[in-house]
């Protein structure tokens, strides 16, 4: 049971929320008009108070000079968060503004060495360091604890993306060049070399990236989003290295961009910084980077396209995928946005919505199409719905169940349990408090600032909620008559098509060919010398050793000796699970979680238990259907997940951990109906249902299939360590190249009757109270109530007869275990290779844990970085 031992947080919460309130008093202080550091402030928070949605307080303000917008949110939230955007609309598939973002962080101004980003990770303690290039945006953000080092990041990113070097040779090896396959080789053959090249040769590679680029492209084929923001592979080497400086030029210009900060760091000292070291050096322009709306079409319109097969694909007679999307409204226009969104989650999200009844039920098609549902990242909104893995003879049902279904919803509309489970998932959205929160929000607002809406608006989602019951209670048929509006007699209607053309690949690299030999034939003696001279030049900068001393550096200093402790209790559930407690400032939420031991499972049933913890959830429990389940944990949880888990002991490494970690959360509120969820999962699971099994199989094999091209360097790396620990061999069966084979060959079974009775076998040696041990965070105040469901939930699990061998909190493998090296290679139909190379290292509490980090972060980053390539130090020590 939970007993309150920790005395000093009420002082501790009470200095807390002091400091809060007085930062919440000085941003509230603002008033419009009033000037800042260069800045006037246009707007404070909603009428000069806070937004209690979020626990917030948001001001907008203008850089007087430039133009600049700026918002600025105070959250009593100690990662703090900076991100400057930029509106990027290429007119070509040149992929400028992606090769920008590459080339802005090979060196500035102030800080001219090569990689001044990633040779900051030694020298900052960021929480996250990164840039994004969207269709109509490009974001720089980067988020931090410490106030010192939130200054050095911000000087960098600054010179990065203002003051930028946009070398010749930077250009050359971030975007795109002429080279000889071997640099060193005067007579090796002329190639197309370059890392957003490469990169986006990979995009193409994946069918459900052609598919959504297509779609995009062809619903909006009048402006920006007609082409490939990113770079066609084939369209890349038509851009000059003028060309890229000129749109920087003109596109990351201060009268072109917006700031963002958040966190509880005081304002003025942002504003300050980024005004002298910035902003004070330019003048208004008019960059001219409006999105015009998309002209609307009198009549519905159909293309067809192609992919390359996918042999890893569950059935691969069906590969077609047909999709139907419809343009919306405005994302300015935040109430129609968020209604729109909320009547797309309602259409096309789980197994109670309409779509998925009519689409994915009926297994005409592996999974919904990539591109599902609202998308509001692009100026006007879309809808899309569509089938994958379909046959091409049911291609034209697909068509008329989609034309039907929305009929239906017309008629019938929706059930009102479903609306509101809707509105208590934004509830818990809303309350949810994460590490990254400042990064989502500013991932959230990014589209529509973008385009010149109103991010406070968007901000007041309560507002939103209360503005969309009244729209429902007004008007029953509300809903009905936005599906009219918007898809029924929406004219802007695109239906694509996609099929696998076996000649997919090599056609496309006969045209890379065509398109290199009339590079080469253009060439003069002096352009090949060089290009040879050029290539050796980039040969010795790439092998030669960056000096990083110009670059911000925390001292110890900088850094607070003590960290503000975590207080926890641990005690015990019944009379064998240990529970450990952990009060927090919760929102309002509680958050439980449980290991459950998998040391008992025979080893024959290991392989299924990826498809077990997919599918728990998802079957039915009790008295509910799968059905009923998925409504329930929609109106009491923030969601329920089971997933693998294989931990490394952090003293030796041949010996792990292997179990099944469940999360939850709910609402305070709802927390008695989340235990009760958890108990029939635990008590009383349904397996009965093999056609449900083969749905939830379809989909899962699809998706796997979906991620190996965009994923390859994780399936390297798994399999790399295979054989360097005990645990690297469960890495691979859970989460890598074996599980997605195994899963194309359960998808392709025609009887899951077998599989489905394994289901039981793995339940029993999982879910019971003997292998469990469990962690739940609340608020102080509630953690009493908290601890008393824990015990009830306990309770409930019966007591299984001792018939398997004990569970231990770690298992070591055979005595003896030699690790060694094997080399495998997999031969997959992409134009692109995936490598990756583990080498065996030391455990966490060894002396020298830190010293494979530090020597990856110094020497190794900025070169595997301009490979295209990545690194990570797992948890295996490996």
């Amino acid at each position: 049971m939970w007993r309150n031992q920790v005395r000093s947080r009420g002082k501790l919460q009470h200095q807390r929320e002091s400091a809060r309130g007085a930062r919440e008093k000085k941003v509230l202080q603002y008033e419009p008009g009033q000037q800042l550091h260069g800045f006037t402030v246009q707007q404070v928070g909603f009428t000069a108070s806070p937004v209690p949605d979020l626990s917030l307080t948001a001001v907008k303000l203008t850089h007087d000079r430039t133009g600049a917008q700026y918002l600025h949110v105070a959250r009593d939230d100690p990662n703090n968060l900076f991100s400057v955007q930029f509106r990027t609309t290429p007119m070509d598939s040149t992929g400028v503004p992606h090769i920008l973002e590459h080339t802005v962080l090979c060196g500035s101004e102030k800080y001219p060495c090569r990689d001044p980003f990633f040779k900051m990770l030694n020298r900052s303690l960021s929480t996250f360091m990164n840039a994004f290039t969207a269709s109509d945006y490009t974001m720089y953000p980067f988020s931090t604890q410490n106030a010192k080092d939130f200054q050095n990041l911000l000087s960098v990113y600054l010179d990065a993306v203002f003051f930028p070097c946009l070398r010749e040779l930077d250009f050359w090896q971030e975007g795109w060049r002429l080279e000889h396959e071997n640099p060193s080789d005067l007579n090796s053959p002329l190639v197309f070399k370059g890392i957003v090249f490469n990169e986006m040769k990979g995009a193409f590679a994946q069918s459900e990236s052609v598919y959504a680029q297509h779609l995009q492209n062809k619903l909006f084929p009048d402006h920006t989003y007609s082409v490939v923001s990113g770079g066609e592979p084939l369209a890349i080497p038509d851009l000059s290295w003028e060309q890229l400086k000129q749109f920087h030029a003109t596109h990351y210009h201060p009268s072109n961009a917006k700031f963002f900060t958040y966190g509880d760091m005081p304002l003025e000292p942002h504003l300050q910084q980024i005004n002298e070291e910035a902003l004070c050096r330019f003048d208004q322009i008019e960059p001219h980077t409006v999105v015009p709306p998309q002209p609307h079409w009198n009549q519905p319109r159909e293309h067809h396209v192609t992919c390359g097969p996918d042999p890893l694909a569950p059935d691969p007679s069906k590969q077609n995928s047909l999709c139907v999307s419809y343009l919306l409204g405005d994302i300015t226009d935040s109430f129609e946005s968020f209604t729109l969104s909320l009547l797309s989650s309602l259409m096309v999200n789980g197994p109670n919505s309409p779509l998925y009844k009519a689409l994915i039920e009926p297994k005409i098609g592996t999974d919904f199409c990539s591109v599902v549902g609202y998308d509001g990242s692009t100026r006007e909104a879309s809808f899309s719905v569509g089938l994958q893995g379909v046959a091409e003879k049911d291609m034209e049902t697909v068509k008329q169940i989609i034309f039907q279904t929305i009929d239906e919803i017309i008629a019938a509309g929706f059930e009102e349990e479903r609306i509101e489970a809707l509105l208590h998932k934004i509830e818990v959205q809303m309350k949810h408090q994460s590490t990254n929160f400042g990064l989502s929000l500013a991932s959230y607002i990014a589209p529509c600032w973008n385009h010149d809406g109103d991010p406070i608006q968007l901000l007041k989602i309560s507002d939103s909620v209360a503005q969309f019951k009244k729209c429902l209670k007004d008007n029953p048929r509300y809903l009905q008559e936005k599906v009219q509006q918007y898809f029924k007699d929406n004219t802007h209607r695109l239906m694509l098509s996609m099929s696998p053309d076996e000649a997919y690949f090599e056609k496309r690299a006969k045209t890379e060919q065509e398109k290199l030999q009339q590079k080469i034939q253009s060439l003069s003696g002096s352009d090949r010398k060089e290009i040879y001279d050029k290539g050796l030049q980039l040969l010795s900068i790439q092998s030669t050793s960056q000096d990083a001393s110009c670059l911000p550096a925390l001292k110890v200093s900088d850094i607070a000796p003590t960290l503000v402790p975590t207080p926890v209790e641990m005690g015990n559930a019944g009379t064998c699970v240990p529970v450990q407690y952990c009060p927090q400032p919760t929102n309002g939420m509680v958050y439980f979680r449980a290991m459950c031991s998998l040391n008992t499972l025979p080893d024959e049933l290991k392989v299924y238990v990826p498809l077990f913890c997919n599918v728990i959830t998802k079957l039915g429990c009790g008295t509910l259907d799968y059905r009923q389940q998925a409504q329930q944990m929609e109106l009491k949880t923030g969601g329920m997940v089971a997933s693998p888990q294989v931990i490394t002991d952090s003293a030796d490494l041949d010996i792990y951990e292997q179990g099944i970690l469940l999360t939850s959360s709910c609402l305070e509120r709802n927390m008695s109906d989340m235990f009760h969820l958890w108990s029939k999962i635990f008590n009383s699971p349904h397996f009965e249902d093999v056609e449900r099994l083969r749905v939830l199989v379809m989909m899962a094999a699809q998706e796997l299939s979906n991620g190996i091209s965009n994923s390859g360097h994780r399936y390297a790396m798994t399999r790399a360590g295979r054989t360097l620990t005990p645990a690297g061999d469960l890495h691979e069966m859970f989460g890598g190249l074996d599980q997605v084979r195994f899963m194309k060959r359960l998808a392709e079974m025609s009887d899951l009757s077998a599989v489905l009775r394994k289901l039981p076998r793995i339940k029993k040696h999982v879910l019971n109270k003997d292998n469990m041990r469990c962690a739940i965070n609340a608020t102080s105040e509630k953690m009493s109530e908290a601890s008393h469901e824990v015990e009830k939930f306990v309770d409930r699990i019966p007591t299984i007869k001792k018939d398997r061998r004990p569970s231990r909190a770690t298992i070591m493998e055979e005595a003896g275990f030699k690790p060694c090296q094997m080399k495998t290679y997999f031969e997959l139909p992409f134009p692109v290779s995936y490598a990756g190379e583990c080498v065996r290292t030391v455990p966490f509490t060894h002396q020298d844990y830190g010293r494979p980090q530090l020597y990856t972060d110094v020497e190794c980053l900025s070169c595997w970085s301009r490979m295209g390539q990545g690194w990570k130090i797992l948890p295996a020590g490996r």
